[in-house]
């Protein structure tokens, strides 16, 4: 990317940022702190930040436009005028809901799960 010379690397830095923070943030927070979070509500929710994350990221950065043959006027395009870069704002709330509602509407994780989440929650506990 980088030999292509499409954008500066301010850019390419700040979308891996906003990329990482929607897929892996609300895994790492939910997976740790809630208790009913299971693997299916994780995998949708990481997919689902990384989706919308893109998608924003696609149809509002000049170079990526140009690259998917987006048409619509940009103005139509963002949202609340957030720039790319921060295209993260949108993907970890929506990551959060996601892997939420699958993860209630899944099978709740089993009692080793819960115990490795309290093992991970306190290091010095013993179960």
């Amino acid at each position: 990317v980088a030999s292509m010379k499409i954008a500066d690397i301010l850019f390419l830095v700040s979308a891996a940022f906003s990329l990482a923070a929607a897929t892996f943030f609300p895994a790492l927070v939910l997976g740790v702190f809630w208790k009913r979070a299971n693997y299916w509500g994780c995998v949708m929710g990481m997919v689902t930040g990384l989706g919308v994350t893109a998608w924003y990221m696609a149809t509002t950065q000049p170079w990526l436009r140009d690259l998917f043959g987006v048409v619509r006027p940009l103005a139509d395009c963002t949202w609340f005028g957030i720039t790319p870069i921060a295209a993260g704002v949108f993907g970890v709330p929506a990551a959060l809901v996601v892997m939420a509602g699958v993860s209630l509407l899944t099978p709740a994780p089993d009692a080793s799960s819960d115990r490795f989440v309290d093992r991970i929650r306190d290091p010095r506990a013993r179960n």
